[in-house]
């Protein structure tokens, strides 16, 4: 079995949907192997993969690598991948299956309050995120890739990034907001985070407030 590293968090309808969702990304990763899979949800809202068959080995690496893994033991000095769980002026804490605070000072990304930085960057709450484990004797600290991963996002034609939704109810939101030609694509971050890229010459803000009464959920705008 593979926990990965998004979270299911909603419920109801929205729930059912996103297990829907997950199903087919599940089944377009490995679709293909010798495998029979069975999706469960834990009590912490992880989502798990019971694999059975000669490629569940196989299986199980590309669903690690394509979603990160949850672990019940966290090494010193390695990689992981754990949600954005809150954020408070000592820095961010992410649940990897324990939480796992990074300090302020170890977030690298330029000056600001966590607030500011989480503004600045667009990042919303549940938002899957590397970070390297520090154990006992150092603090945990974003991974670099995150830190390259959030800095690219400023330097790009702008996003909107949302929360408790997943891709597709995305794409047909913007598409109904009649905004189809002012972006690029909807970049999937995990199950229920999604990043819609903007068009050269699209106005984050404005494509926030025009498709945000269609979304409930957390929209947060990264402007280059």
């Amino acid at each position: 079995m593979v926990v990965l590293a998004t979270k299911l968090y909603v419920e109801g309808d929205a729930r059912d949907r996103s297990l829907d969702a997950l199903r087919a990304l599940v089944d377009n990763e490995v679709g293909e192997l010798d495998v029979e899979y069975e999706l469960g949800i834990r009590h912490d809202d992880f989502p798990t993969v019971t694999l059975e068959g000669p490629d569940a080995v196989a299986a199980r690496n590309v669903l690690a690598e394509e979603y990160g893994e949850i672990l019940p033991q966290l090494e010193a000095g390695e990689t992981y991948v754990g949600t954005l769980q809150r954020w408070d002026e000592e820095g961010f804490v992410l649940d990897a299956g324990q939480h796992v605070r990074i300090p302020a000072d170890e977030l690298g990304l330029g000056p600001g309050t966590p607030e500011q930085i989480r503004d600045r960057f667009g990042i919303v709450q549940h938002l899957p995120m590397r970070f390297v484990y520090g154990g006992d004797d150092e603090p945990s600290r974003l991974a670099d890739e995150e830190r390259d991963r959030l800095y690219e996002w400023t330097r790009g034609t702008g996003r909107l990034n949302v929360n408790s939704a997943t891709r597709g109810e995305v794409r047909a939101t913007v598409n109904r907001a009649g905004h189809a030609q002012d972006i690029v694509t909807v970049e999937r971050l995990g199950l229920l985070e999604q990043s819609v890229v903007c068009r050269e010459g699209t106005d984050p803000p404005g494509l926030l407030a025009s498709v945000g009464e269609y979304l409930p959920a957390e929209l947060k705008c990264v402007v280059p």
